[in-house]
């Protein structure tokens, strides 16, 4: 029996569902999912493995114009999304007022087949939708549309199998069990910026980058310690909180969080330290990960 497998990248402007639809997709939460835009920073792979295909899904930094070294970086991660993609999922807000001209830019003259997906459509009428479909027609002429709510998982089933219509047939290009190509540290990183994300305002969590430097699989306890790095002395104060209190509010909900991902209990350290405009210094942004 012959097998499929293949590239799809989801893009779009920031907050417009792009992680929230591929958790949804692989049945797992891989991508940092809350109210604030521009959370996702790299390219991370979700991984649906069936007997007969493989779909290796993209989630990408929301499309934006750069204004420093980390975004420079994000828009690449985007740029290498579009490039070696066999499909392209385009996700739209129901509410965006056709403003995404950063993200048309990207895809107008592209030769890769395009998906739009119109997102959050759980409050629209009927009305509005219908509209946004017969915009986006008109505008992109994509091979389907489908207005869908992937919070609420509404309306996905026929994602899948229209994705597989445009994947070639080719041998798996990772192990059967890969759920994604990132290690366990890297989650774990991520788990604890979600939580800076969830728990400050403004430039707080845009400003963070968290690192883990010890992770340790003991038998019945991983041990991890984790830096949070931060650009100037007042952020590193507000993170910290009166008496520790903040930092302590956003270990204890992460060291949750990381148990139920790895089903283990854990030991979770965190400490802040300031590196200055780290945001747009090459060096770190290649020793965090951020390669331009």
């Amino acid at each position: 029996m012959s097998h499929k497998a293949g590239f799809v990248s989801i893009i779009g402007k920031p907050n417009v569902g792009k992680s929230t639809l591929m958790n949804a997709l692989v049945g797992e939460k891989l991508s940092i999912i809350t109210p604030k835009a521009q959370t996702t920073r790299h390219r991370i792979l979700g991984i649906v493995n069936e007997e007969n295909y493989q779909i290796v899904f993209s989630d990408t930094p929301g499309i934006i114009v750069p204004k420093y070294g980390l975004q420079d970086s994000m828009m690449s991660s985007v740029k290498g999304a579009l490039v070696d993609a066999d499909l392209l999922l385009f996700v739209t807000d129901i509410n965006e007022q056709h403003d995404e001209n950063d993200v048309l830019e990207k895809i107008t003259n592209t030769t890769i087949p395009l998906i739009v997906l119109i997102n959050k459509i759980d409050n629209a009428t009927q009305e509005q939708v219908d509209e946004k479909i017969a915009h986006w027609q008109e505008k992109l002429n994509p091979k389907h549309i489908f207005a869908i709510s992937a919070l609420h998982q509404y309306n996905l089933e026929g994602i899948m199998s229209t994705v597989l219509e445009f994947l070639p047939e080719h041998d798996p290009f990772y192990d059967k069990e890969d759920l994604t190509d990132r290690h366990q540290r890297f989650f774990v990183s991520e788990i604890i910026r979600e939580k800076i994300f969830t728990n400050y305002q403004k430039e707080i969590p845009y400003s963070t980058e968290v690192i883990i430097t010890s992770y340790k699989e003991e038998e019945k306890i991983t041990r991890i310690s984790a830096e949070i790095i931060v650009e100037r002395d007042s952020q590193k104060n507000i993170l910290i909180g009166t008496g520790g209190s903040m930092l302590k509010k956003v270990g204890t909900e992460a060291r949750k969080d990381i148990e139920k991902f790895l089903d283990q209990k854990v030991f979770l350290e965190t400490f802040v330290k300031v590196i200055p405009d780290w945001r747009s210094k090459k060096n770190y942004l290649k020793s965090f990960g951020y390669e331009n």
